[in-house]
């Protein structure tokens, strides 16, 4: 028994072989391993999108629910600043200028103008949510992967909810006024989407350019206020076409939120003209911002989870 017990006492664990350390074959080589950002043209991940398609709807509903919380009015507050824009431009041509006010022939200027206001609201609403959105999902973006993508697309998509209310209020006012659409109603869905592609398209570029540089928040409400202004909302296209020069009128017609405001009033008013001669250029120019920005925000948004 002593002698087994001294043998016993004299084993030795036999070590465990160590495995590789990572990169000891490219070492062993002479080669090293660089880690480095995708370069080129990044894809949208529509396959990323679909799969986290329920976090998209759930953050979408909820930005409607936080918007809306302890409101009495509710979505009533959406009517306060197209109703006051629209009292105080029809003051002001009624008034104070003393002229005919520059609407759509046959209709109403309350109306020309609130339909504006509608398409524009559309726009500056989804700009403004998608534009901030990555600073205020910051909480979850640092907690949770999914598609960065989602929360400026839930900013926007929560918008709608907004403008279906606004263009219930629109289509009481054609009511009140006498004002029927057209067949041309039909073409209405689609500019409201040119609407949404457009704010998403800026909005790409202002979210991730915002939440790396905070001075971009503040120059979107300049954007905005001035962008309002250079679209025809309170006016018409033909209203200031007889004093703009031939290239700057060209260049008022790409802009694509020209083009919309335009449609939506072709759409629903049977005298109004149709989009002009640069819808073409306008939704082609709408198309490359929206794909450039993209692009610009599937660089940046590594970047972003670092410094939000």
């Amino acid at each position: 028994m002593s002698a087994v017990s001294d043998r016993v006492a004299t084993l030795e664990p036999t070590p465990l072989p160590t495995p590789p350390a990572l990169g000891d074959d490219l070492a062993a080589e002479g080669a090293v391993l660089v880690i480095e950002p995708p370069r080129g043209w990044q894809s949208v991940g529509l396959a990323d999108l679909w799969r986290y398609r329920e976090l998209l709807w759930l953050l979408t509903v909820r930005d409607v629910t936080v918007r809306y919380k302890q409101t009495l009015l509710g979505p009533v507050w959406v009517l306060v600043q197209p109703l006051l824009t629209t009292g105080i431009f029809a003051a002001v041509f009624a008034v104070f200028m003393r002229g005919e006010a520059p609407s759509v022939p046959g209709v109403p200027y309350p109306v020309s103008t609130f339909c504006g206001m509608a398409a524009w609201l559309l726009f500056a609403n989804a700009l403004s949510r998608s534009s901030a959105s990555l600073i205020n999902g910051q909480h979850l973006m640092t907690k949770v992967y999914f598609p960065r993508l989602i929360l400026p697309l839930a900013a926007v998509l929560s918008g709608l909810v907004d403008f279906v209310v606004t263009l219930g209020v629109l289509a009481v006012m054609m009511a009140c006024y006498g004002v029927a659409p057209g067949w041309p109603a039909l073409a209405l869905p689609l500019f409201v989407l040119w609407a949404v592609v457009a704010s998403l398209a800026v909005g790409l570029w202002l979210a991730a350019l915002s939440a790396v540089y905070r001075d971009f928040a503040q120059v979107e409400g300049v954007l905005i206020r001035i962008g309002m202004y250079l679209t025809p909302v309170a006016y018409t296209t033909a209203s200031i076409a007889h004093v703009l020069p031939g290239w700057a009128r060209t260049l008022y017609e790409l802009n694509p939120m020209a083009q919309v405001v335009e449609g939506f009033r072709w759409s629903l008013f049977r005298e109004a003209e149709p989009p002009g001669a640069m819808l073409g250029l306008s939704l082609v120019l709408t198309a490359a911002l929206f794909f450039i920005g993209v692009h610009v925000f599937r660089r940046m948004e590594g970047i972003v989870v670092d410094v939000v």
